[in-house]
């Protein structure tokens, strides 16, 4: 597998996991109650697998090798990408923030929730629909089978070293589970 094959095919699961955010939201939105673990599970996933395992991959790895490639930071897709990560974590933040005061019975807590949510949600949606039209492709085009070689072996490193063996199947089960509440 190819490193590119490899992010395209995290960022399924990632919508995946933002589908099922969207329909714990609209469960919230018609009144019914959402089992506040659950909301914790999707960010924990979305902290985890969606930013600490493939956004350090792309910041870490593949956007330093399409930069040496020639793609500019600045005024560039690798400039836009980053700004929208960092977006993505302060809706996290506010997203976990609102999580806390929804377990504890805050009324106000539910649009916090919400909007957060959704927020993330359509950044997230747009982003990845800008990854993989663009982004992805041009690095298909710009970098050699070596340093594609190079960027699995370091995604690798970061599954085992900073993640931990055997988590990346740990996410999968969730999703299954979270998947067969929230979109069955």
């Amino acid at each position: 597998m190819r490193a590119i094959e490899q992010l395209m095919q995290e960022h399924s699961a990632i919508l995946t996991m933002l589908d099922i955010l969207d329909a714990a939201c609209n469960k919230l939105d018609s009144g019914t109650q959402v089992d506040p673990e659950d909301f914790e599970a999707m960010v924990g996933f979305l902290k985890e697998f969606a930013d600490a395992c493939h956004h350090k991959k792309e910041e870490s790895f593949l956007f330093p090798a399409l930069e040496q490639s020639g793609v500019p930071r600045e005024h560039g897709p690798i400039g836009v990408m980053l700004t929208e990560h960092d977006l993505g974590r302060k809706y996290i933040r506010g997203l976990g923030q609102s999580i806390e005061a929804y377990k504890s019975g805050n009324k106000d807590a539910t649009l916090g929730l919400m909007s957060n949510a959704r927020g993330y949600i359509n950044l997230l949606r747009m982003h990845i629909e800008k990854e993989n039209g663009v982004l992805f492709p041009l690095a298909d085009q710009r970098l050699s089978e070596q340093v594609q070689s190079e960027l699995m072996k370091n995604f690798q490193r970061i599954e085992v070293e900073e993640i931990g063996e055997g988590k990346h199947e740990q996410f999968h089960v969730l999703l299954r589970k979270l998947k067969t509440v929230y979109l069955s």
